[in-house]
């Protein structure tokens, strides 16, 4: 649940088909103020041992709202809630009926959420990644986000535009861990109601707050 925090990231696009991974982002952060859409996400553990790689799929859905404000509801295999409302990260794990709080602030500046939701501008993103334009590849038009800070769990960022949406992003943390998430439906607005960002801790859950 806690290594989610390094895999946060949303679609939509502003018509730049033969733009390059940075320009295709720096669209995305100007012209894409609130959305939502479908995502399936695949995390690979390295191999160990002489033994494969495995990897475990997930999916749900996936609304923001800049700046600060995103939710993720994973649907399948397990139910699990992801909140940011501007000031406090909340993190619901149906299973253990049991929420997880902490300052919003002080977790997500340098993960990807900060691409998608957060950051209000591409300068501002630049204050905790290094930002380049990386190869085509599967397709995709791809920058790469690098963490100035190295002594977090994220190593680094990939995110794939498909013409005029971003499409895809690739992350991989400092435990080789690679959480991979693809984007469908995709579907942008000007704003989301508040009530889409708003935690209520369900009847009974555990609350916790590090």
């Amino acid at each position: 649940m806690k290594r989610f925090l390094t895999s946060i990231l949303f679609v939509a696009g502003a018509g730049l088909a033969q733009a390059d991974g940075l320009q295709s982002l720096e669209a995305f952060m100007q012209g894409a103020q609130a959305g939502k859409a479908e995502f399936t996400q695949t995390v690979t553990a390295p191999a160990k041992d002489g033994q494969a790689a495995r990897s475990k799929t997930s999916s749900g859905q996936f609304s923001f709202q800049r700046p600060g404000r995103f939710k993720f509801e994973y649907r399948k295999p397990f139910e699990q809630v992801i909140v940011a409302d501007g000031k406090t990260l909340w993190m619901y794990d149906a299973d253990l009926n049991q929420v997880t709080q902490r300052a919003q602030a002080k977790v997500l500046d340098a993960t990807p959420a900060a691409i998608l939701a957060s950051a209000a501008n591409v300068q501002a993103l630049r204050a905790d990644f290094d930002l380049k334009a990386a190869p085509d590849q599967d397709g995709l038009q791809w920058v790469e986000a690098l963490p100035k800070a190295k002594d977090g769990q994220l190593k680094s960022v990939r995110v794939g535009f498909a013409g005029d949406k971003l499409s895809a992003i690739d992350m991989l943390d400092s435990f080789g861990q690679r959480s991979l998430m693809r984007f469908t439906n995709v579907q942008t607005s000007a704003s989301l109601p508040a009530e889409t960002f708003k935690f209520v801790a369900p009847k009974g859950a555990d609350v916790l707050a590090p």
